[in-house]
């Protein structure tokens, strides 16, 4: 009797949709608290407060309908067979279209087109409804239907353009890559990460916002001191005009090796304070110069090897593609898609791990930010100087004020539930993030 492996994914799935809609329940939970943090009583104003329980109930309530609706089409997908019915008819229209049904490369962009205006036609309702509805209600969506409607033909637009030679490649290596077509497959993907990385930003991302170089004066003065006492290689500084489409607010670095570029959402220098910009800026930084970004690269690129790896003890399984319903076909691309499915106990216990990882790196960024900022052009890195540099900090009162700033304009959640904050948090809560700040003063006290 062959193992029941389509039953058990499905029952897994299962099974974790039931553990986070626990987890999510506690959150709501937590949504609906009438009252502050304590810790957080004399620094978020009520109104603001009142205002960030609204929005996140409503997001709350959203998510609830949305993950259920999820889980029962995943769920039927998969149970009922659909995907290789959907193979089957994705062959029969490039027979009836006159290309070579035979070719791996055509059949799989067929089945990829299909699956692909599924994938639009289920996710628009919940699109919508997110961003002119719950987003809108609250005050943060500043896009209109049309720019909406532009972005999406723009997204499906690069799919077209990009994906088909991503797919053709990674058929061609499986197919021809013989025993080591992991590493091969890894090397490829590897490549394209890098690539990704660096035209993104030149030329995918200008196509969706407008990218505009920080003015002169004492906002690019300030960021451009901090760079330069880090050793940051500053190469570009930008303004991205994201009140196009939303209020929310953000800051993000990029770039490889001395050609690093920064931007800045205008929102985010509406909002705050040019020392408050400075500190937020100072936290990314301080991930690069603790070498958080090249630790999750690398990390990242070690899973990947891992789980292509893991793909060619199962490439040639005849049981398992006859569990999800292919018969007599093993196709690369179906391959991948079971294996991921395969993988998913896996998945969650590294994502969680990674996520532990995460917030112990905030943690040390904050430290990193405090010696930082004591002054522009000396840094210490040792920790048994972080306790005396902390009482000369200049800055941590605006790294404190920077934060509750974001909190505030974005609604954040004020009360967060600690099992669903330690599952679902890459970065703690605002209240364990003031309390590291304050620890040292209150050791050297």
């Amino acid at each position: 009797m062959t193992f029941p492996y389509l039953e058990a994914v499905v029952g897994f799935m299962i099974l974790m949709y039931i553990f986070e809609t626990f987890l999510d329940m506690r959150q709501h939970a937590a949504h609906k608290l009438q009252t502050l943090p304590k810790p957080l009583v004399e620094v978020i104003s009520t109104e603001k407060f009142q205002k960030a329980r609204a929005y996140n109930l409503d997001k709350s309530h959203f998510h609830f309908v949305q993950e259920f609706v999820t889980i029962v089409l995943e769920s039927v997908i998969l149970y009922f067979r659909i995907l290789p019915w959907v193979w089957m008819k994705s062959r029969e229209f490039l027979v009836y279209a006159g290309l070579n049904a035979d070719n791996e490369i055509f059949h799989t962009l067929s089945f990829l087109a299909v699956v692909t205006i599924w994938s639009q036609i289920t996710d628009l309702p919940f699109s919508l409804y997110s961003t002119f509805v719950i987003e809108a209600r609250h005050g943060f969506n500043k896009q209109t239907i049309w720019l909406f409607i532009k972005d999406m033909i723009k997204g499906i637009l690069l799919s077209i353009v990009i994906g088909p030679p991503i797919v053709a490649a990674i058929i061609y290596i499986v197919q021809k890559g013989g025993p080591y077509f992991a590493i091969y497959l890894w090397g490829f993907m590897f490549a394209l990460s890098i690539v990704m990385m660096t035209i993104y930003p030149v030329l995918i991302a200008p196509l969706f916002n407008k990218f505009t170089p920080l003015p002169e004066g004492e906002l690019r003065q300030k960021i451009e001191n901090l760079a330069s006492s880090l050793k940051f290689p500053l190469k570009k500084l930008f303004v991205v005009d994201g009140s196009t489409r939303s209020s929310h607010s953000n800051a993000y670095m990029y770039g490889f090796f001395k050609n690093k570029r920064i931007v800045l959402f205008d929102t985010l220098v509406q909002q705050c304070k040019d020392d408050e910009v400075v500190a937020v800026l100072a936290h990314e930084l301080g991930h690069w110069k603790l070498n958080h970004t090249m630790y999750t690269f690398v990390t990242m690129q070690i899973l990947t090897l891992l789980q292509f790896g893991g793909y060619t003890l199962v490439r040639n399984s005849k049981d398992l593609f006859e569990s999800f319903g292919f018969h007599d076909t093993q196709p690369v691309l179906i391959g991948l898609i079971i294996f991921q499915h395969t993988v998913i106990p896996l998945q969650h216990l590294v994502s969680f791990s990674l996520n532990l990882l995460s917030r112990s790196f905030e943690f040390q960024v904050i430290f990193h930010l405090q010696v930082v900022f004591t002054s522009f052009t000396l840094l210490i890195y040792q920790s048994c100087l972080a306790d005396a540099f902390a009482k000369k900090l200049g800055y941590a009162r605006e790294l404190k004020a920077g934060l509750v700033k974001l909190q505030e304009e974005n609604l954040s959640a004020m009360n967060t539930d600690p099992w669903y904050s330690a599952y679902h948090f890459s970065h703690p809560p605002l209240v364990e993030r003031l309390s590291a700040i304050d620890e040292p003063d209150k050791k050297e006290d």
